[in-house]
This record gives structure tokens, C-alpha cells and sequence, in this order.
């Protein structure tokens, strides 16, 4: 039998049960979410003081219970890269959350600074399972300011530091022993600094939501869906059907 080295964890494909009923996969919401401590349906009152408090919150309860990477969430952003309006998506982390909306960083070159320079509108997605909730958040974009991006830049491990520097994202290299040397090349570099400053290429973008739904799960695949319409300082909420 073939030894498939590029499987996941080694694996061979033929390892996966072919009996595995994908359609079959469900998972029946309702009760109180693990760990939360709350039975309590969402509701339209939840969202009196903003949708920024709620959606802390959440991130709030993700974390207390264990959640990885509870600020994790898929960015989508429109590609036309042959022409033709292509969505394209993505994990990224929030980096930063305000009345005025989320934020995250990232190369200024890379796939997704591209799309995002040529169609600045996108949506994010923060999905918690074993909280049967979901936040969307859809809006323009816009670069931060320089001075925000050094702020949290400070805040970053050096070794993330070093990587933003040695790698040109979403470009093609021939191995991972290249990247490698790139980036054996850019500790050499910035050996003897001690504050490695921020590239030129690299920075945040803010998504100012326009539009943002919150979900929870329920029995029977009656979900609750709350959205909020922003348009400028008004806020107008609704209930959606699931």
C-alpha cells in the first residue's frame, strides 16, 4: 500500500472509514451551551447597549470555557484577480474590537491585502461550537493608522516579528528549506536590534460593520438570529428566520 507522505498526520487516505456519512453529521442545539452556565434564548434586548458588548461577551464565555483561538475568525474578501467577482476565505484573528469594529493584521501584499485594496468591503465570521454560536460581521474596510499597527506590532512575540519580515505571503517558494533560509537570513539581519521595527508592507485593516448577526442554536434547526443594521449612529434590530 502506498505510503501517502503529504496526508494529514501521515496518514494514509485509506485509513478513513469509508463508511462515514457526511450527510448524516448533526449536531442537535438547544440546552445550555458547556460550560456558560445560561438556557436563555437570545434575544433582541441583548443588543440595547451596541452589538460590540454582546459580541465581547462572547469572546468573553469562549475563553472561560476553553475555547482555542476564541478570537479566531474566517474573513472573506472578493477576489477578481481573472476578471470576474470570486469570494475567497480565510482564518485570521481579531485583533482588536470598538463600537467602531473589528480589527486584524496582516501583509499589506499578501492575497488577501490585494482583494482587499481593490474591494475594500468583507465579512468575518467567529464560529464556537461548543457554544452553538456564531457572530457575523460584514462592512467596509479601511487601513488603521500607522500608530495603531506600531502599537500592537510592540506587543507581538519577536519570533512573529522576524516572520512578518522574512515572508513575502501568498507568493509561491520552491520548498520549505527555502523558507527556511529566508528566514535564517532575517535573524542574521536584525541580530543586533533590539526594537525590530514595522515592514512597510504590513499593517491593520478595520472592518466598520454595517450589518452584523448574531446566531445561537437551537433544537429542530430553530436557531435564533438576531441581526443589527447599522447605518451611521442608528441601529436597527431584527429578528430573522432560521
Amino acid at each position: 500500500m502506498r505510503d501517502l507522505d503529504n496526508s494529514p498526520g501521515g496518514q494514509e487516505t485509506a485509513d478513513i472509514p469509508p463508511s462515514t456519512d457526511l450527510a448524516g453529521m448533526r449536531a442537535d442545539y438547544g440546552g445550555a451551551p458547556f460550560g456558560s452556565g445560561e438556557d436563555v434564548d437570545l434575544d433582541e434586548t441583548w443588543l440595547a447597549g451596541g452589538w460590540e458588548p454582546l459580541l465581547r461577551h462572547w469572546i468573553e464565555q469562549a475563553t472561560a470555557v476553553g475555547v482555542a483561538e476564541p478570537n479566531a475568525m474566517v474573513l472573506a474578501t472578493v477576489s477578481l484577480a481573472d476578471g470576474t467577482p470570486r469570494p475567497v476565505a480565510r482564518t485570521v484573528l481579531c485583533k482588536g474590537l470598538s463600537p467602531e469594529g473589528v480589527t486584524f493584521y496582516t501583509n499589506y501584499d499578501s492575497a488577501k491585502g490585494g482583494q482587499l485594496a481593490a474591494v475594500p468591503f468583507a465579512a468575518v465570521t467567529f464560529v464556537w461550537p461548543a457554544l452553538g454560536r456564531q457572530v457575523h460581521v460584514r462592512g467596509a474596510i479601511e487601513r488603521v493608522a500607522a500608530e495603531t499597527t506600531a502599537v500592537y506590532w510592540r506587543s507581538r512575540p519577536r519570533d512573529s516579528q522576524l516572520g512578518a519580515w522574512a515572508s513575502h505571503q501568498s507568493k509561491p517558494i520552491g520548498s520549505r528549506a527555502e523558507m527556511d533560509r529566508l528566514m535564517a537570513e532575517t535573524v542574521a539581519r536584525f541580530d543586533t536590534v533590539d526594537e525590530i521595527p514595522v515592514p512597510p508592507h504590513w499593517g491593520g485593516f478595520l472592518l466598520r460593520p454595517d450589518e452584523v448577526e448574531f446566531w445561537q442554536g437551537r433544537r429542530g434547526r430553530l436557531h435564533n438570529r438576531i441581526r443589527v443594521l447599522i447605518d451611521k449612529d442608528e441601529m436597527t434590530v431584527q429578528r430573522l428566520q432560521p
